[in-house]
Order: structure tokens, then C-alpha cells, then sequence
């Protein structure tokens, strides 16, 4: 008799070890969940700030009727360069959708950047169909890092807690 109290205190040592085990690697995998997420994040709006500051840098190129053509296309260059880095940090960070969609909208503003450099005026064809082409891009791409963020249950959780 004097060995079933001893065997149930192994027993129970044993499940609260294994417990508390598998609570921290729950507990691991959720962090680490959390903190790609968060550095997602971080590089997401990062690329759609270079982006968008490439994309406005063409836009003032393309309303500029006083630049000469040599200025006009190291100007274009020099504003889509940044792009080119964290384009990079991209390929190994975001999920396959997102890079995908990223590389798409790469694409269209690369195409966008050389009609501003080639002196396409806002007013041209050529430059409003490549608006389009790279605004569709750009939608994609951030409907795209929005599932991959989740980012509407995320949002919507503090409106189901304040109910």
C-alpha cells in the first residue's frame, strides 16, 4: 500500500510536467506567430511607402514640362531605386501570395517609372492605361497583404469585445 501514494505523486509530477510543456511550446509557437506578423507588417508598409513615394516622384515627372530628357529619366531611376532593397526584403519575408502580388506591382510601377522617364505626360494614353495597370497591381497586392495579416479578423476582434 505505501507505494500508491507514491505512484499517483509520480503520476501527477509527470502530467503537470508534460502540461506545463506543452502550454510553453503552445505558448512559443504563438510568439513566434506574433512576431512574424508583426515584422510582416512592419515590411509591408514599408514597401507600400516606397511605392507610393516612387509612384508620386512620377506623377510630378509626368506634369513636368520643363525637365530635359537626361534629367527626366535619372530623375525616374533615382526615385525607383529604394524600391529594388526592400524589394528583396520581400522575397524572403512575405508569403508566396504576397511576394507574387508584390512582384506584379513591381512590375507595372518599373513599366510606369520608364513612361515618366521616357516623358510621357499625364495627359497621354500610354500614361493613364499605365496607371490603371499598376493601381489594379497595387489593390491586389494589398488585398493580398491583408489576408496574409488577417488583418479583418484582427480588426474586427475589438469590435466584438466592446459588445
Amino acid at each position: 500500500m505505501p507505494w500508491v501514494p507514491l505512484l499517483s505523486a509520480v503520476v501527477g509530477a509527470v502530467i503537470a510536467t508534460s502540461s506545463a510543456a506543452l502550454l510553453d511550446r503552445f505558448r512559443w509557437r504563438r510568439e513566434r506567430h506574433d512576431r512574424l506578423i508583426g515584422v510582416r507588417r512592419a515590411l509591408y508598409g514599408d514597401y507600400l511607402e516606397c511605392l507610393s513615394q516612387a509612384r508620386n516622384a512620377f506623377r510630378s515627372l509626368s506634369r513636368n514640362l520643363e525637365a530635359a530628357a537626361s534629367e527626366r529619366e535619372q530623375m525616374a531611376r533615382d526615385s525607383f531605386a529604394p524600391c529594388y532593397g526592400i524589394r528583396y526584403q520581400m522575397s524572403i519575408t512575405a508569403s508566396k501570395d504576397v511576394f507574387e502580388a508584390s512582384e506584379i506591382a513591381f512590375r507595372r510601377l518599373r513599366d510606369f517609372r520608364d513612361l515618366a522617364a521616357a516623358g510621357t505626360l499625364a495627359s497621354d494614353e500610354a500614361y493613364v492605361g499605365g496607371r490603371v495597370l499598376y493601381d489594379d497591381a497595387l489593390s491586389r497586392l494589398r488585398a493580398a497583404m491583408r489576408q496574409d495579416l488577417d488583418a479583418d479578423r484582427v480588426s474586427a476582434t475589438p469590435a466584438r469585445l466592446q459588445r
